[in-house]
């Protein structure tokens, strides 16, 4: 009974996995041959570009940040010290969005004195949801520009925690002219503390901000918004606002970044993501860096809102529209609750299997057999993985070096745990009516930045 039970798991989750296998191969087919294309016929002809000598604008747009806070007091200071400190742009404004029950982050954000940070108080109680708080920063922005006459060329977002990179501006004013959402690859900062939770972050970004969003371009589908490092045209945000009772961001949403950037593509607007080198001799990009989640439990709570949101809420919200590439990703998006199940079936098959292979071993009359069909199936499955495992080593290693190469491979059982924990989470909240408010994990800001 008990192998008759674990093979039946371990055929539901073969039969799937093989599906998602075939789906990440055919990702990693079109990331490499564009790799090559672009090797043999762009860069044999015109020299890779630096975003540290790019060509500044004769007339630099006024870009505006948003930056919406919650309880943040112990890293708002910081990060907006060390952005006005290191930002190599001078024609910009930051506006901070703060509750007003919330005084410890807004006496927080008060002690950075300087006229380009502007404080906007949200009229009531926090937290509400993040893009609620965005919505009254675009009104901020929009009473600025009423006020001085001066009209932003793009709104950039980042959170509380961000390491924003020097360059960053100067990239966006040169490019922003070209699409209305450009996405900087989301770097995540190794932890020392939390080389296995927070580390896992690390792998799984250096993979999806390396490929998956390049090949999402290529394939014609628009960029999602990671809610950090990206821009949004000023004219395309206005419009969308304009047909959302002037609100650019879904205020119901948990994943409003990640639905901007969808229905502005929906819409008929150019998405881009930019990955360019800062500088010539240098290993590193123009990137938005921070620390993620160091605690499975705030690890969860994050997943499940991405979840959430994605999967379960944005499916209901966005429905399926867009060429075949952009369902094809929309169905890559939202496959982490069956990915979850899938993994919970292959887990609980492989410990049935281990219970049943101890006791033959111990003496007991039982004689395990696999299926021919089941055989087939694993030993196909078992090439695929050992692909995926050598794929995320391979991005881990080229982002983060060999020592987090190495570490990626044990992390993804430890990813897998918390996609599992994160998907019933999910799946509880969804059941229950949806997340009604920001559910937002504690942060820090490095001491030491990263250049």
């Amino acid at each position: 009974m008990l192998g008759r039970t674990a093979a039946e798991l371990a055929l539901f989750a073969g039969a799937g996995f093989l599906l998602f296998a075939l789906s990440d191969l055919f990702v990693d087919i079109i990331y490499f041959a564009r790799t090559l294309w672009r090797a043999l016929a762009v860069y044999t002809r015109y020299p890779r570009a630096f975003a540290s000598e790019l060509p500044d604008n004769p007339e630099p747009g006024f870009l505006a940040m948003f930056v919406p806070a919650w309880d943040e007091s112990a890293v708002i200071a910081s990060m907006l010290r060390a952005t006005i400190g290191r930002l190599e742009y001078a024609n910009y404004r930051i506006f901070v969005g703060y509750y007003r029950n919330d005084p410890a982050t807004a006496a927080a954000i008060a002690a950075v004195a300087d006229d380009r940070i502007e404080a906007v108080e949200v009229d009531r109680d926090g937290p509400t949801t993040k893009a609620d708080c965005l919505n009254h920063l675009y009104d901020a922005l929009v009473a600025y520009e009423v006020s001085t006459g001066r009209s932003a060329a793009a709104v950039v977002l980042h959170d509380a925690e961000d390491v924003v990179h020097p360059l960053e501006f100067r990239l966006f004013d040169r490019l922003i002219g070209r699409a209305a959402v450009i996405q900087l690859p989301v770097l995540p900062l190794p932890d020392a503390h939390s080389r296995w939770i927070s580390g896992h972050y690390c792998d799984e970004f250096a993979e999806a901000h390396v490929k998956e969003l390049v090949v999402r371009e290529a394939v014609g589908a628009a960029i999602p918004l990671a809610g950090v490092g990206c821009a949004i045209s000023r004219k395309p945000l206005a419009q969308l606002a304009a047909a959302h009772d002037g609100h650019p961001f879904a205020g119901n949403s948990m994943t409003e970044d990640y639905e901007l950037g969808l229905r502005l593509g929906a819409h008929g607007f150019k998405t881009m993501f930019v990955r360019l080198p800062a500088r010539a001799g240098e290993h590193g990009v123009v990137a938005s860096r921070g620390h993620f989640p160091a605690t499975l439990g705030s690890a969860v709570r994050q997943k499940a809102r991405w979840l959430g949101g994605i999967a379960l809420a944005g499916w209901d919200r966005l429905g399926w529209s867009g060429g075949i590439g952009e369902r094809w990703m929309r169905l890559r998006d939202r496959r982490g609750p069956l990915a979850a199940l899938l993994l919970l079936a292959a887990y609980s098959a492989a410990f049935l299997w281990s219970q049943l292979f101890l006791a033959e071993a111990l003496g007991a009359p039982i004689h395990v057999e696999f299926d021919s069909t089941l055989t087939a199936l694993l030993t196909v499955n078992g090439l695929l993985l050992a692909w995926r495992v050598l794929m995320r080593a391979g991005f881990s290693t080229y982002a983060y070096g060999l020592r987090e190469g190495l570490l990626s491979v044990p992390r993804l059982v430890v990813g897998n745990v918390i996609a599992i924990l994160a998907a019933a989470r999910a799946i509880r909240i969804h059941l229950a009516g949806g997340a009604t408010r920001w559910d937002k994990t504690g942060h820090i800001f490095p001491a030491k930045l990263p250049q």
